[in-house]
């Protein structure tokens, strides 16, 4: 499953070569602290995790056999990171908005309505994704803003792909639910 690079580093890091560690951490950083960020909704324990998932990585390095590729290991190294944090928190988290609106002059006030529209349409799919529980919103985060397949999250979660979509299933339904609720509520506050 590995390519001849990812070979070739991963045996650098074995040998001790701290050059390849880093050249592995910056290849992976954005993609774990993204993962990180979306489970946690905080971006001073993202980079905690990420920092943590990382050390775990370098310390399970001797043991990885190898039989999925790396991308796919270091994602389920960082998404049981991110629930360890989040169980030992034992506390909600509210997402934090990952896009932020670039502030920048918009000549055309139907460019900066139809920004302003998206942004919301962000903000109430993170509020909600924040009410799933922390399985469901990390099913749907993987699949849906992390783009992975049912193969790479089968890896990714140890769970069969059936599994997750059934799992997806019934998480999408909770957050439909949970959008139709916090929309009903919008409207009528603005009615009311």
């Amino acid at each position: 499953m590995l390519t001849n690079k990812e070979k070739e580093l991963i045996e650098e890091i074995r040998r001790g070569n701290a050059r390849a560690f880093t050249d592995l951490v910056e290849r992976y950083k954005d993609l774990v602290f993204t993962l990180s960020l979306r489970l946690l909704g905080n971006r001073e324990e993202a980079e905690e995790v990420s920092q943590d998932a990382f050390i775990k990585i370098y310390k399970s390095l001797a043991t990885f056999k190898g039989d999925s590729k790396v991308s796919t290991w270091i994602y389920r190294i960082a998404y049981n990171t991110a629930l360890d944090r989040i169980k030992k928190n034992k506390r909600a988290h509210d997402h934090v908005e990952i896009d932020q609106v670039r502030k920048m002059g918009l000549a055309d006030m139907d460019d900066a309505l139809d920004k302003m529209v998206q942004e919301e349409k962000r903000q109430l799919i993170d509020q909600c994704l924040a009410k799933l529980p922390t399985e469901d919103a990390g099913i749907i985060t993987l699949f849906y803003f992390e783009e992975k397949n049912l193969l790479e999250m089968e890896k990714i979660l140890n769970v069969s792909a059936n599994t997750i979509k059934v799992k997806l299933f019934r998480a999408r339904k909770k957050l439909a639910g949970i959008m139709e609720t916090s929309l009903e509520r919008e409207i009528l506050e603005s009615n009311g």
